[in-house]
């Protein structure tokens, strides 16, 4: 008997659940969620302003492990009632940030919404909107990651806060929990801190004002925070609070929280006092704490922002050697002791400033700096970009440049492929050194600025050298030819190597002028040394770094990790090492004052128009050190335009030098930094495939017995060439075909005759820039060479 299957009368429908069953799940799930709510709800503890106060400080510690100083999350705060905190104070954040603060829940379930969407995908982390919400976040101190279940405990925390607490205590809690900067968390903190009163004595304009530093400190803070970001100078800061206060003085009159007449009181900024620094943090450990704290939030990849280091917990480990620290700050106070007099010189000594910075070549390692007299007096690390110019030091860069991408052709367009351009030997290409030289673009036609005024450049002390190769010219600092050599090459490209060797590209100038060759652009004492360490590693590039590792309570947040990046070939790089180094050694070297008996030393020299900054930045091949010197007041209470002085005159000096004290300072460091350490010798030279360059105008040797004529010419020529000349520049000739069209390549062929005239000096060829250049004069008859201006038979 055949077994037929039975026929299944409810088809797909027995695979679909009853609705029953549908409901009776959901129930049951949604019942879940409300159970796992309910204690999650009773499990939650809501914060206690007076136990967030017991923050922890951030550690920073010396390259060897000990510890440098304990800062930075230190709390300096003082809990006040609400009954203590001024009305205006209230309004101002309820205006700025939650105007349904006093009627809403708590949180805003919409902002929630998307932060966990964001950050399920991904996406970057959202904080809390409302007051409640941020104050449960402020008060989280032990837990600032941003995660799911973290968002979820705020956001349980935040619900019963606003369920438990009545909102004045929620506003005073939020207020007295609060970072508004300077190491002061807490409404009375931040009033002591920024105005020198307590908080129930604030006015509305001075509400506004801290409402504003709550959006973030670094960027509101009239006294800046350029060594977080080099964007928050004091002049930005100021300009954004002035503009957020008076944005929140109309939001609390729109709010009817403050009359009109009241508003019309206060339109400028209140006054506000200077920071107050922490005396720990004095000498250079102040210095050294900020540029740390700076590396670590430009560079961790966890978010970790300003106000979550003010907080504390953070073990940061640092590059810095102190006995290096040490000697450093002992070398300049050496020579500012012996020769700076501002009591006996008010007039040139006064306001003199002086930095410094070493770096490893091979790590980047920043292992010291100078940042200036006192941390807790001098705020500004002078070790960072001050917009002091770096005069004649910047001339190595053009050099390489000039190695490395070569002159460009005048013949071809200006943006030129490297098939066109011809690469620059030091020792063989000469360039004019006169005073005063006339300045060309790379056509040879002369260069002329918006005004349409020619540039003469002037060399130091007026000094003229005619024709001079490149490796003389860097000896003896000779700024005619490399300030045309960068016309040659091209500023782009001079720019570029300058990048490329570890300068920022935000410190340099973006004018194209003659000029940029010769330093008028403004990178930092640690940039400096950090770049020529670019040369004494052969070409290859690492960015100066200050923090080797940060620890969060026992558990790594972050670790340094950099390679090198390939900036110049070995054989530029050890080229312009051996012309730096005969800066040094050379008996008439501008360098010749850092010399280190047995050991090997390329440096460079700057010194910058108008006498207003000095630098020597030199390197071992361990070792590579910036130093500079300026006259500036940068005191904050001044009220003195912010400007660099002259310093003629300065330390009992005509002129300063980077050959007198800056070099003194560096010799004085390096031979301290460097006792005991191996005496490691720089790569030899390696052969360039490079040229001969004639340039600036630079005459050539007179021409060889076997090219002078036979015979006496006719002063007349008698004939044109029979062909166009053609060849290649030749070194012989009286002028430089590649700067002047009046002069050119080998002549061709001259017709059959009798001798070719000499060449009329006032007849100008008709040449176009596509053409070869005219030739020299040759001799005629048969079917002898003849130059352009030669006649033929």
């Amino acid at each position: 008997m055949i077994d037929y299957p039975r026929h299944n009368k409810y088809g797909w429908r027995r695979w679909v659940p009853s609705w029953k069953l549908v409901t009776g799940l959901c129930l049951g799930f949604i019942g879940s969620l409300m159970a796992a709510a309910t204690i999650a709800y009773a499990m939650v503890e809501v914060p206690d302003p007076n136990k967030t106060a017991k923050a922890q400080n951030n550690v920073y510690y010396w390259s060897d492990g000990s510890q440098m100083a304990a800062t930075g999350g230190e709390i300096n705060r003082q809990i006040v009632g609400i009954e203590q905190i001024p009305e205006a104070m209230q309004n101002a954040v309820i205006s700025a940030e939650n105007k349904t603060f006093k009627n809403d829940s708590g949180i805003d379930p919409m902002g929630i919404s998307r932060a966990l969407l964001n950050m399920a995908k991904g996406g970057q982390t959202q904080g809390g909107s409302t007051i409640t919400q941020q104050y449960v976040k402020n008060a989280r101190l032990g837990d600032q990651s941003q995660t799911l279940s973290r968002k979820f405990k705020e956001l349980f925390i935040s619900i019963k806060v606003g369920t438990d607490m009545d909102k004045p205590e929620i506003m005073a809690g939020y207020l007295n929990t609060s970072y508004y900067g300077r190491g002061a968390y807490g409404i009375q903190a931040a009033a002591r801190t920024y105005y020198g009163e307590n908080a129930k004595d604030l006015d509305p304009g001075e509400c506004a004002f801290l409402a504003s530093v709550l959006k973030g400190a670094t960027y509101f803070d009239p006294a800046g925070a350029e060594d977080i970001d080099p964007a928050a100078t004091p002049a930005a800061n100021k300009a954004r609070a002035t503009e957020r206060m008076n944005w929140i003085l109309d939001e609390m009159v729109k709010d009817n929280h403050l009359s009109a007449a009241d508003r019309a009181k206060y339109t400028k900024l209140p006054e506000i006092d200077p920071p107050k620094k922490n005396a720990q943090l004095g000498g250079q450990v102040g210095y050294l704490v900020a540029l740390a704290k700076s590396n670590f939030l430009s560079k961790n990849e966890k978010g970790i922002k300003a106000d979550d280091l003010a907080r504390g917990g953070y073990e940061i480990h640092t590059t810095f050697e102190k006995d290096r620290v040490e000697k450093l700050e002992r070398a300049v106070k050496k020579v500012r002791e012996a020769n700076i007099k501002p009591d006996k010189r008010p007039k040139t000594d006064t306001f003199v400033q002086f930095g410094g910075a070493s770096v490893e070549p091979k790590t980047g390692k920043i292992v010291a700096i100078y940042g200036g007299e006192d941390a807790t007096k001098h705020f500004t690390n002078n070790a960072d970009q001050t917009g002091a110019q770096v005069g004649s030091t910047f001339k190595p860069y053009v050099l390489a440049a000039a190695m490395r991408d070569g002159v460009r052709d005048p013949r071809q367009p200006e943006d030129q492929a490297d098939e066109y351009r011809r690469k620059v030997d030091p020792d063989k290409s000469v360039y004019n050194g006169k005073n005063k030289l006339k300045i060309k673009k790379y056509d040879g036609t002369v260069w002329k600025n918006e005004e349409g005024k020619e540039w003469l450049q002037r060399n130091d002390g007026d000094e003229s050298y005619k024709n001079i190769n490149l490796r003389e010219a860097m000896i003896h600092s000779a700024n005619s030819p490399f300030v045309q050599l960068g016309m040659d090459v091209g500023i782009p490209k001079v720019r570029k190597a300058a990048i490329d060797a570890g300068l920022l590209e935000s410190s340099l100038s973006t004018s194209n002028v003659p000029s940029f060759s010769i330093g008028i652009s403004e990178p930092s004492a640690i940039r400096m040394a950090g770049s020529y360490a670019t040369f004494a590693a052969n070409g290859e590039q690492m960015d100066p770094f200050s923090v080797t590792k940060v620890d969060y309570e026992g558990s790594p947040v972050y670790k340094h990790d950099d390679t090198p990046k390939p900036a110049f070939t070995s054989a530029v790089a050890s080229n312009v090492t051996d012309v730096l180094r005969d800066v040094v050694d050379d008996p008439e070297g501008t360098g010749k004052n850092a010399r280190l008996p047995g050991r090997e030393v390329a440096g460079k020299t700057g010194t910058t128009d108008g006498n207003k900054s000095a630098w020597f930045v030199g390197y071992t091949p361990q070792l590579s050190t910036a130093i500079d010197m300026y006259r500036l007041d940068d005191n904050e209470k001044s009220a003195k335009k912010r400007e660099f002085l002259e310093m003629f005159g300065t330390g009992g000096q005509d002129k300063i030098h980077g050959a007198s004290f800056p070099s003194e300072i560096w010799q004085s460091y390096m031979s301290e930094a460097l006792k005991g350490k191996p005496k490691l010798t720089f790569p030899e030279p390696e052969p360039l495939d490079a040229e001969a360059v004639w340039g600036g105008g630079a005459s050539s040797p007179p021409p060889s017995p076997s090219n002078t004529p036979s015979s006496t010419p006719s002063s007349t020529p008698s004939g044109t060439p029979s062909t166009s000349p053609s060849g290649s520049p030749d070194p012989s000739q009286s002028c430089n075909p590649w700067e002047d069209w009046t002069c050119g390549t080998t002549g061709g062929n001259g017709g059959n005759g009798g001798n070719g005239g000499t060449g009329d000096p006032t007849i100008t060829p008709s040449l176009s820039p596509t053409t070869t250049p005219p030739g020299t004069n040759g001799n005629g008859g048969g079917n002898g060479n003849g130059g352009f201006f030669g006649g033929s038979g």
